[in-house]
């Protein structure tokens, strides 16, 4: 490869990186062609980036980017999964595909400035997707007025129950 090539691939791959809510790291030694195409096709599917990447042009990559935090994991063969919309789904595909093909490991993320751990992937893998996490905050902000509409509607009709029995038993004294 050119000096030029590398020179523009670092810069590309740096702009992803900056872009990007996720990034997730992941040893794809063992599987072969069709697999990693498998991968890509989920991935692309959750409208995800899957890359292999060389070492040397991820360190000079992920200079000055939060992927920077993870420098000691890049040994080995190395992939990078890539999300700018949903920090969810490439955890959510990856850990499926390593389900089913014991050949892929999950390394390392970052996400957020933060790094992740293979566990913790497996935490963010689990969670529910954003749809479902915004449709059940728009259910507990919508549930408190209707519960307190609910109550203060109650309050008269108690009230006149009250004044009933008053007026009831003061009827049969």
């Amino acid at each position: 490869m050119k000096l030029e090539q590398k020179k523009h691939i670092v810069t590309d791959l740096r702009e992803r990186f900056l872009k990007s809510k996720v990034v997730i790291m992941t040893d794809y030694m063992g599987l072969d062609v069709s697999s990693i195409n498998q991968l890509r096709k989920q991935l692309k599917e959750a409208h995800c980036e899957y890359r292999v990447v060389k070492n040397t042009l991820l360190k000079r990559a992920s200079e000055d980017t939060h992927l920077g935090l993870i420098k000691d994991q890049f040994v080995g063969p190395n992939a990078i999964a890539l999300s700018y919309e949903d920090p969810v789904a490439p955890a959510r595909v990856l850990m499926a595909f390593a389900k089913t093909n014991d050949n892929l490991q999950i390394k390392a993320g970052v996400m957020d400035g933060r790094v992740l751990d293979a566990d913790a992937i497996k935490m963010l893998s689990e969670l529910p997707s954003r749809e479902v996490l915004l449709g059940r905050l728009l259910y507990a902000i919508n549930g408190a007025p209707i519960s307190l509409v609910t109550a203060l509607r109650n309050i008269p009709q108690r009230m006149l129950n009250v004044l009933q029995a008053i007026k009831d038993k003061k009827a049969t004294a």
